[in-house]
């Protein structure tokens, strides 16, 4: 080989130019060039029928420093985290008991079982919430015939209950898995050490289980917690004016207003903001990976 360093041939080096080409280019198109344009948008501003191509920053000083889009960013960080907390206290408990307390002959329908909802569209199942969460809906009516209630409940739907809600029911799937993944990882000798050692199950759990699954966790959380912050569907249908998020709020920039700059100001900060939330995430993961060897 030339220079006693070349572990490739050239045949096999174009080869695999070739393979990773397409993917590539496909990236390129679809993902860098639209971001790349939205970054390049929110830097101009915004005139009569056209865009005026001359740099400004006041597209950000907007986004940042007017209160209503502050409110709006605010709140949807808001929904995410409470999204998040329930979807993941809701499916530790559902995780923990396939990988502990089910046969391994069965783990396998449990996990299908768990993907159903995948099965039918996504809209279709926020619809189904409304339906459920409505004024005359399944709840109130079951509620009603009940006599637990006397009139239908008004705060269920059209506000952030609902969105937070509907977005819990929609992402535990994506929450359960990482966590039974990591579960599943994790030693059963240790778990029986501890309790020779003279710990009780709570403890073991606290002390054995739980540190070594929070990898799982912080998996799920950014399954979670990423693409709720970004959700248009569910808050158009189910959040009314007090579940707007700042997904909403970029649309109506775009649709309504016909002001792309400000529009693009506005994703490109909720994207930096996912991204800085993203990388916390990743360092506790890897500080989580480290403690665990």
């Amino acid at each position: 080989m030339a220079n006693g360093v070349n572990r490739f041939s050239e045949p096999e080096v174009k080869s695999g130019y070739a393979l990773i080409a397409p993917p590539f280019i496909y990236s390129v198109l679809l993902l860098a060039v639209p971001v790349g344009l939205i970054v390049l948008y929110s830097f101009w501003t915004d005139g009569y029928l056209e865009i005026i191509k001359t740099f400004t920053m006041e597209n950000y000083i907007a986004a940042w420093t007017e209160p209503l889009y502050r409110q709006v960013m605010l709140r949807s960080l808001g929904v995410a985290a409470m999204v998040t907390l329930a979807t993941v206290v809701l499916a530790y408990p559902v995780a923990y008991y396939v990988s502990f307390h089910v046969s391994g002959s069965k783990k396998a329908l449990w996990l299908f079982l768990i993907t159903i909802p995948f099965w039918t569209s996504y809209l279709i199942r926020v619809f189904l919430w409304k339906v459920i969460l409505g004024y005359n809906g399944v709840l109130n009516t079951g509620l009603m015939k009940l006599h637990l209630i006397d009139e239908p409940l008004t705060f269920l739907l059209y506000n952030v209950n609902s969105v937070v809600i509907t977005l819990a029911h929609a992402y535990a799937p994506f929450a359960i898995l990482p966590i039974f993944v990591a579960l599943e990882k994790i030693d059963r000798s240790l778990l029986e050490a501890s309790q020779d050692l003279g710990e009780g199950k709570v403890m073991s759990f606290l002390r054995v289980t739980l540190p070594l699954s929070m990898t799982g966790v912080i998996a799920a959380v950014m399954i979670v917690f990423i693409p709720t912050i970004g959700d248009y569907v569910t808050p158009n249908l189910v959040g009314g004016p007090q579940g707007q998020m700042i997904a909403n709020v970029i649309q109506l920039q775009y649709m309504r207003l016909d002001n792309y700059p400000l529009g693009s100001a506005l994703a490109v900060s909720a994207m930096l903001i996912v991204a800085a939330v993203a990388l916390v995430f990743l360092f506790l993961n890897r500080r989580f990976l480290k403690g665990s060897k």
